[in-house]
């Protein structure tokens, strides 16, 4: 079963050089560099490059050279969304433009709380930047996986950071952590498309393949009966980000059925920004195990 092992590729010095041409020399010294870094990726991330083809190839449906450009494509917007993350973070937000289209659901969970899910599509963390803006107590569940030196570096760097996190844990204490947190109605957000071995999970048909899904945070959203809204931040053309919420959603469902809402809203964002599918292992295989990159 392709499950996310918890890992993201990228030591250190990797991002302290970045940091270091960021501060220092500006955004597109930065974005220049990165060209050659999603070229090494494509050559020495196998495992992943593989993947992303695979997605790109039969799941899209590209032809093999548009196929294997795409694949570099993915990895260059990657990186520019973690340079863009940092630099917004750290104080360089009027380098880029921001629209939004249905902020104003995300508005009403303000008065009651409630569940955001979202994906490893575009950049979730530069959504909780733009949240911060109308004021939502925001805290987003999910696995600490990340390597401390590195998270405690950026901890340091991105100065302006509203989010809380919840870390995932094994032993489930996390979802007491959720009830607290919820019921000071605060939001919860969530992505809905990655899990661990060993979690609940359901197949569906996504993009016209069956894929293995987690059942957590559906399950999280049909158990609490919690409001709920689908959203997702992308990036566009001259660093601008577009932030989209669909319509808040209540009543109390099963968890398929939201799951089944949550693929169709995330089947029209990802046909709509292809490049920006960022599950680098085979999401649509039963077999192979693969790694982030």
């Amino acid at each position: 079963m392709p499950s996310w092992k918890g890992k993201t590729r990228g030591g250190l010095l990797g991002y302290k050089i970045f940091i270091f041409i960021l501060k220092n020399l500006g955004l597109n010294p930065a974005y220049f560099v990165l060209r050659f870094v999603a070229a090494y990726f494509v050559i020495f991330a196998p495992s992943s490059t593989r993947s992303i083809f695979h997605y790109f190839r039969k799941i899209k449906h590209y032809g093999a050279l548009k196929s294997f450009t795409s694949v570099y494509q993915c990895y260059y917007v990657f990186g520019q969304t973690i340079l863009d993350k940092v630099a917004i973070a750290s104080g360089m937000q009027d380098k880029f433009s921001y629209t939004s289209n249905g902020i104003e659901n995300i508005e009403e969970l303000k008065k009651t709380g409630g569940v955001i899910i979202s994906a490893h599509l575009g950049n979730w963390d530069i959504a909780g930047l733009l949240l911060k803006k109308i004021d939502l107590k925001t805290n987003v569940l999910m696995f600490e996986a990340e390597h401390e030196k590195i998270k405690d570096y950026l901890n340091q760097v991105m100065k302006d950071n509203p989010v809380k996190v919840i870390p995932i844990s094994q032993d489930l204490s996390h979802i007491f952590k959720v009830n607290e947190v919820l019921k000071n109605k605060e939001v919860i957000c969530m992505h809905g498309d990655r899990f661990m071995e060993g979690s609940r999970t359901m197949e569906k048909t996504f993009m016209g393949k069956p894929a293995i899904f987690p059942l957590g945070p559906f399950s999280i959203v049909s158990k609490l009966d919690v409001p709920y809204s689908f959203a997702f931040a992308v990036r566009g053309r001259n660093r601008e980000y577009h932030f989209s919420a669909s319509p808040i959603i209540r009543g109390k469902q099963n968890p398929e059925e939201v799951l089944e809402q949550y693929i169709a809203q995330l089947e029209k964002k990802l046909n709509a920004y292809p490049l920006q599918w960022f599950n680098f292992y085979d999401f649509w295989s039963k077999e192979v195990k693969g790694a982030v990159a």
